[in-house]
């Protein structure tokens, strides 16, 4: 599936740690704080291999996870996170039926796991299905004790710009940068949606915000930034933010499309 050009997030968050079962009834609610003495040994080694899938994965070796998996669920098939890592681990694998499968039955086990929601939104956005994404974004952030929320808003904005929907786009990015304005993430992809609708004067603020940090700075913030200065008339302006561009980042597709004067691709 071809890629927006707006940064998209990670999909690398776990889902938190909740009793489950394929037919189980989940069992009632703690009356206490869990510690680790109230682990079983079976806890211990669901435990161990979800902690091995999540590093394997990270590193790439989906098979090598997805078998960790395998073993977490073999020894605590209750287990919700094993469910939500497995969805996550399909979709990269280009499995969309099996990561939707194990991403509803993380839900249905657990139907308060805003991590998993935001997910399995994410997932459907790739997947081109905007509504049922948005309504798992909004599920997340309605959950009291998520601390995330602002991560889910822009990814909720972000869904709508890939859909096309700048002008609803722009209004939850704005949130989302409200809730967090220091992400640069937030920043740039508010910006991108002002450069798709001539708001180019705005789209400069958001962007000088990330460009002054080097940290945040890269080929795609420094790229639509000499794009929107060209849009304004300052050529000098765009050609010091490509030269920045091609003296930072030489081998990148930005620094190509600036040396063929590609400005308006």
């Amino acid at each position: 599936m071809k890629r927006s050009v707006l940064i998209p997030i990670a999909l690398a968050t776990l889902a938190a740690a909740a009793m489950l079962g394929g037919c189980a009834t989940p069992p009632a609610p703690e009356t206490q704080v869990r510690t680790a003495s109230d682990m079983t040994d079976l806890d211990r080694r669901a435990k161990l291999h979800m902690e091995l899938a999540a590093g394997y994965f990270g590193r790439g070796q989906t098979n090598v996870a997805l078998d960790e998996v395998k073993k977490a669920l073999a020894v605590r098939p209750e287990l919700p996170e094993a469910y939500s890592l497995r969805a996550l681990i399909y979709a990269s694998m280009g499995q969309p039926q099996l990561a939707e499968e194990s991403f509803r039955q993380a839900l249905k086990l657990n139907p308060r796991d805003a991590d998993s929601m935001h997910n399995f939104g994410w997932f459907l956005c790739q997947e081109r299905r905007y509504a049922d994404a948005e309504a798992q974004f909004d599920g997340a952030m309605a959950q009291p004790q998520y601390r995330d929320a602002a991560r889910s808003m822009l990814a909720k904005g972000l869904c709508q710009a890939r859909e096309g929907r700048y002008d609803v786009a722009e209004a939850t990015l704005m949130r989302a940068y409200e809730m967090a304005p220091t992400n640069p993430a937030t920043a740039f992809n508010l910006a991108e949606v002002l450069y798709r609708q001539g708001q180019y004067e705005r789209a400069r603020f958001y962007l000088r915000r990330v460009n002054s940090q080097p940290a945040s700075a890269n080929a795609q913030t420094l790229w639509l930034a000499a794009r929107v200065e060209r849009k304004l008339g300052n050529v000098s302006g765009a050609r010091d933010l490509g030269n920045q561009l091609r003296a930072r980042f030489p081998q990148s597709a930005e620094a190509l499309r600036f040396e063929s004067d590609q400005f308006d691709d």
